[in-house]
């Protein structure tokens, strides 16, 4: 038993360099993705070239989203019409409310909603529930899905935003997704056997208040969603680096 996740995509929303954040963690064989940026596929293929992980929609069991920013969920419509179209299948979709609360009509209805289905017919009315399969995560409790225990917590951010917890083969994977610098969150992903943490500008997390946390601390972070700019070789937490395998 055993958990570990690629990273397919390292960078923030203006990287010119990195794809846009996104795990692919697995356990006893399941893929459960983390976010889900375009060109998703194509960051699937070429993640698995670099680290040797078959990658591909097929093998993914699962969507978790931490929010609606578009450099974190804009590969969600191909996805979704992927499974719908090639695989026959509804994408299970897991997120807290307050995250889907505004994803099919803020988000996925504009280029979903309508759809032709024979040659020269008309467009027929679809919603969220054709294509997706929903399980809402919870700030109270742990969400099972296969292998997988799931908890979240909302972080400091410009739109509800979830941190996460995934457990699976005995470890513990810490997420915080997009938020501000928190102790509180930084305590709570703590609990993890390692930690996943962002970096950048705005209202982001700064690298100098990470940089500054005890070292034992550090020593279990691994950085992502770091600017173009930032100086990896004079970091002192690794940052992860884009299309690697790594084990939990």
């Amino acid at each position: 038993m055993s958990l570990s996740f690629v990273t397919l995509g390292v960078g923030d929303a203006f990287s010119a360099l990195y794809y846009s954040t996104c795990l692919a963690l697995e356990a006893e064989g399941q893929v459960l993705l983390v976010d889900c940026p375009h060109p998703i596929r194509k960051m699937m293929r070429e993640a698995s070239l670099t680290s040797g992980v078959p990658l591909d929609v097929d093998r993914v069991a699962g969507l978790v989203l931490t929010h609606l920013h578009a450099d974190h969920s804009s590969g969600v419509e191909g996805l979704g019409y992927f499974s719908f179209f090639v695989l026959k299948r509804k994408l299970k979709l897991l997120a807290h409310p307050l995250v889907t609360a505004r994803l099919w009509e803020g988000h996925l209805a504009a280029g979903m909603e309508d759809l032709i289905r024979t040659p020269g017919g008309e467009p027929q009315r679809h919603g969220f529930d054709d294509y997706f399969e929903p399980l809402a995560l919870s700030t109270e409790t742990a969400v099972r899905f296969g292998p997988f225990s799931i908890e979240c917590r909302r972080t400091y951010h410009h739109v509800p935003t979830m941190a996460l917890r995934i457990r699976a083969g005995g470890r513990c994977l810490g997420h915080s997704a997009d938020t501000a610098y928190d102790e509180g969150l930084i305590d709570w992903l703590s609990e993890a056997d390692l930690v996943v943490h962002e970096t950048n500008y705005g209202v982001h997390t700064p690298y100098e208040k990470l940089a500054a946390l005890p070292a034992a601390t550090r020593a279990k972070m691994r950085l992502i969603h770091y600017p173009d700019a930032f100086d990896l070789g004079a970091s002192n937490i690794e940052p992860l680096v884009q299309g690697r395998r790594y084990d939990v």
